[in-house]
């Protein structure tokens, strides 16, 4: 079911805003606060209390928490999301600066994956709080339930081909132009896109859209390896079993174009995402294959799962051809930039300095959490063999995100480029993010974009 706000019009219940500093000067107005005080309602984040009256249920109190529990969690407020009763509810007392994240928050905790096993269960529903730009919190929430569900489906209905089955009916919904590029002319094109994909028995495929006649170009580029086994040097069983989420780049660039085109922002749009799955057969690429790229360079594979910067090459040097104002490439790329930051942080990698202000400003807005890392220069080398231009996989031993962020940098060859290295999974309950796929600095580039393009 889409993200909705209530109608503004229809009859509801208060949903009030609490925070602790304010809590007993609140109480002493409060018919129901002597029932409140002595049911131990403290104003803690996220904290809720239901307020009984005749017929049941006829308001609730959440509390705000002090500053320093809202700077360790996000999207406190949205625990009312699912744990309200039924029907529709407005907020009461919420602060002005709160209301984007509270409202974004209550509509991300709603989204349920429900493709295997209906969800029945009714939820109540929110007026969009005052102040709140109603149209871009439904959009970023929008996009950001098509990213979940195409991370969340499993890889025996989430291949190469229907992938582009979902990149296609995204293009159709706004009247994009879409291009599949396969066979022969994507072998021929984009060499090292088919030899990550030549070893599946689904096919590879190259996917593009174009959106929008007027405006900078901004083009966006997404891993999605829809399965990745690691090819023949094969992962441990423990290795795959999160291996579904490895096109999370591609869901995430696609969440992206969604909020774009939603919001129709005065740009031109371009979407490329390399849809393969890294499998192991006799056609499978091998280990020390030198493989030649769309760009010229030569590539000795070191490593057949460290494939996503491959595929990610073919399409970067496919985009820069075109010399867009701005291009962007997000990856489930490296286990390093897990081990860096942690599950919850979206590294990012950029040499424009006005291009990473604009990232956090969006960031911060978004409530979409991100951090730089660096194009480390003094580790090119460890990216070149020496019997081949670059080296997939250099078994340096540090620095793993920054030399596969480095490798991608050879194919950009663009001033104006950034490259997120994302999870794309959220692996414990959190609030408003729901154990499984995630998107991660969607919307803090959507924030940032008018600053990134001047528009």
């Amino acid at each position: 079911m889409p993200p909705v706000f209530a109608d503004p019009n229809l009859p509801s219940r208060a949903l009030h805003v609490v925070a602790p500093e304010g809590l007993e000067d609140w109480l002493a107005t409060q018919p129901a606060g002597d029932f409140l005080r002595a049911a131990g309602f403290k104003a803690g984040l996220g904290e809720l209390a239901l307020i009984p009256g005749e017929g049941g249920v006829v308001a609730a109190v959440i509390g705000l928490g002090s500053v320093q529990a809202r700077a360790r969690q996000r999207f406190g407020l949205a625990k009312a999301a699912t744990a309200l009763p039924p029907g529709i509810w407005h907020a009461e007392g919420i602060p002005a600066d709160l209301a984007p994240e509270s409202a974004l928050g209550w509509l991300l905790a709603q989204y349920r994956f429900d493709r295997y096993k209906p969800v029945t269960a009714e939820l109540p529903r929110l007026k969009c709080p005052a102040g709140v730009n109603e149209a871009q919190v439904l959009a970023m929430a929008a996009g950001e339930y098509l990213t979940r569900d195409l991370i969340n489906t499993p890889a025996q209905d989430m291949g190469p081909a229907e992938l582009a089955e979902a990149f296609l009916a995204l293009a159709a919904r706004f009247n994009a132009e879409a291009e599949v590029i396969e066979g022969a002319a994507l072998e021929q094109g984009f060499p090292m896109i088919h030899a990550v994909g030549k070893g599946s028995d689904r096919a590879p495929r190259l996917l593009s859209l174009r959106w929008g006649k007027a405006g900078p170009l901004l083009t966006l580029v997404g891993k999605g390896v829809c399965f990745d086994t690691g090819g023949l040097d094969l992962k441990p069983s423990s290795g795959m079993l999160l291996m579904k989420k490895d096109m999370g780049g591609a869901a995430t660039v696609m969440g992206l174009a969604q909020m774009i085109m939603q919001l129709d922002l005065p740009l031109r749009l371009r979407v490329i995402v390399p849809a393969v799955e890294n499998s192991v057969s006799g056609r499978s690429m091998r280990p020390k294959d030198i493989l030649r790229s769309r760009k010229g360079l030569t590539v000795e594979v070191n490593d057949t799962d460290a494939e996503g910067r491959l595929v990610l090459g073919d399409a970067l040097a496919w985009a820069t051809e075109e010399a867009p104002e701005v291009l962007i490439s997000m990856a489930t790329l490296t286990g390093a930039a897990r081990i860096a930051v942690g599950p919850d942080l979206a590294p990012y990698y950029t040499d424009d300095e006005a291009m990473a202000q604009a990232l956090e400003a969006g960031a911060r807005a978004g409530s979409d959490p991100v951090w730089r890392l660096p194009f480390h220069n003094a580790y090119e080398s460890v990216i070149e063999p020496g019997i081949a231009d670059l080296d997939n996989a250099p078994g340096y031993g540090f620095a793993g995100s920054i030399t596969a962020a480095l490798f991608l940098r050879r194919f950009a060859d663009h001033p104006r480029y950034m490259h997120f290295d994302i999870y794309g999974h959220t692996p414990n309950e959190a609030p408003a993010r729901p154990k499984g796929g995630v998107g991660q600095g969607a919307r803090a580039l959507l924030l940032g974009l008018p600053a990134m393009l001047g528009i």
